[in-house]
């Protein structure tokens, strides 16, 4: 028998209860945990008892007992990374997913989730201005969006030279000579160490890290004749947000028959903006693309997003096919043969719901809304005595310095201690750095002040002290 609807009625009334709080509470509280994991070991480790506790108790127990250790990551004060909040119509249908409970890899077995994932791929086609028939598939995160363009690339590069890389392996095949800019983010080397392909060739780039395309046309003169090539841009950088020049990068990788593959974990969603569409122009000439919808577009974590103008190779590389796995005839690929995984929760439900709730000019506002709010603290800030913006800020990223390293450091912790915003630390061109990250749907003027004026005292206190 099935499991009756009143076993799961007083859980699941609890864990709404316990949610909404949780929400609610965004606008008030710290920010930061005010508990670290090893000091939460102690309510959630210890010994499995031996009898069972009540599935309400459960919830209950989590809820009280987690709450301290949560980063409030969903507040319009987190400034922290690239960590988008989360849309309302986007929570509520990741809430069905998991109601739902559908192993989503096949559209014979779940056909709802994959014509669903299946009408948000096109959607996000038509919205990024990449090829409408490209394979799209759901991963983890970008991380697995950028493996899953790079596998594909892998599989591309190897058949082309003759080599069959189911069959063989890599040992004793020819080599991708790799190219990536100087300033890209290390998940690509991360894609590249997964796939055994090594470390990649490093091409130096401007004062805000794009790509020289002149560098990358020598380096790539270098290469063995005929020999395969990948090439690695970037849509967003990491520390001033800026973009590849793609029509000179990817009219030179073409020049030398290179795979282009594209990172564009929050920056692709420039595209989705008429007027930031410069900063994304001739992206749609690469091969494959890998961004984030729970960064720029706000869904629930997880849900990355793998684009691959080239449909054979995608599915070759990702695809598994076996006796008890049933597959249509015709249509779409199966959501398995896209991603890494055979088994996966339906993670582009949410990402349909996204869509749906915000409508083409809804994404443009958001998007439009973030690089706003980014500017405005960068303007904020530049006038306040003592700080030093270091980036153009064309998009969503704002980068900080106040003076020496130590003095850049020591306003970075009073920031997180002070726990009114959080904004994280890193280092840029041999320099300590403040980086700020707008990347929450919910992020408005009133956060903003806040910002600035977390930032002053902390400056302030690091002066007098």
């Amino acid at each position: 028998m099935s499991a009756p609807e009143e076993d799961y009625r007083s859980a699941l009334t609890a864990a709404v209860g316990h949610a909404r709080r949780w929400l609610a509470s965004q606008d008030e509280r710290r920010v930061g945990p005010s508990r670290t994991a090893a000091e939460l070991e102690v309510d959630f480790g210890g010994p499995l008892s031996r009898a069972g506790t009540p599935a309400t108790e459960v919830v209950d127990y989590l809820a009280a007992k987690a709450e301290p250790g949560l980063m409030a990551m969903p507040s319009g004060r987190f400034f922290g990374w690239v960590i988008g909040g989360t849309l309302p119509a986007s929570l509520a249908a990741d809430w069905l997913v998991s109601a739902w409970d559908q192993n989503a890899g096949m559209r014979f077995a779940t056909p709802a989730t994959a014509a669903i994932e299946e009408a948000a791929g096109t959607w996000l086609l038509d919205l990024l201005g990449l090829p409408p028939n490209a394979d799209v598939g759901f991963t983890t995160g970008a991380t697995m969006a950028n493996f899953t363009g790079l596998a594909a690339a892998r599989w591309r590069l190897m058949a082309d030279a003759g080599w069959d890389l189911e069959a063989e392996g890599l040992t004793g095949g020819p080599r991708i000579h790799t190219f990536v800019g100087m300033e890209r983010h290390d998940t690509i080397d991360l894609g590249l160490r997964y796939l055994g392909l090594g470390r990649p060739t490093a091409v130096p780039v401007d004062g805000q890290g794009r790509i020289d395309p002149a560098e990358l046309d020598h380096a790539l003169t270098l290469v063995p004749a005929r020999a395969s090539v990948l090439v690695c841009l970037q849509a967003g950088n990491l520390h001033s947000g800026a973009f590849d020049p793609f029509p000179e990068a990817i009219a030179v990788a073409r020049e030398h028959g290179a795979w282009v593959h594209v990172d564009g974990a929050f920056g692709l969603w420039a595209a989705a903006v008429p007027e930031l569409a410069a900063l994304t122009a001739g992206v749609e000439g690469a091969d494959s693309w890998g961004t984030d919808a729970h960064k720029t577009l706000n869904v629930p974590y997880d849900c990355g997003i793998a684009v691959v103008r080239d449909t054979i190779a995608l599915r070759a590389a990702m695809g598994v096919h076996t006796s008890y796995l049933v597959h249509e005839t015709d249509g779409p690929a199966d959501p398995f043969e896209t991603v890494p995984e055979l088994s996966r929760r339906a993670r582009g439900v949410p990402v349909w719901a996204a869509l749906k709730s915000l409508g083409r000019d809804g994404v443009a506002h958001q998007v439009r809304e973030l690089v706003f709010r980014a500017r405005q603290l960068a303007d904020r800030l530049a006038a306040l005595d003592g700080v030093e913006v270091l980036n153009d800020v064309p998009y969503t990223q704002v980068s900080l310095a106040f003076g020496d390293d130590a003095t850049t450091r020591a306003v970075t912790a009073r920031i997180i201690a002070d726990g009114r915003v959080w904004m994280s630390g890193s280092r840029w061109q041999d320099r300590d750095i403040l980086r700020i990250s707008v990347s929450n749907w919910s992020t408005d003027d009133d956060d903003t002040t806040v910002a600035v004026d977390a930032v002053r005292d902390a400056l302030a206190a690091v002066r007098s002290s």
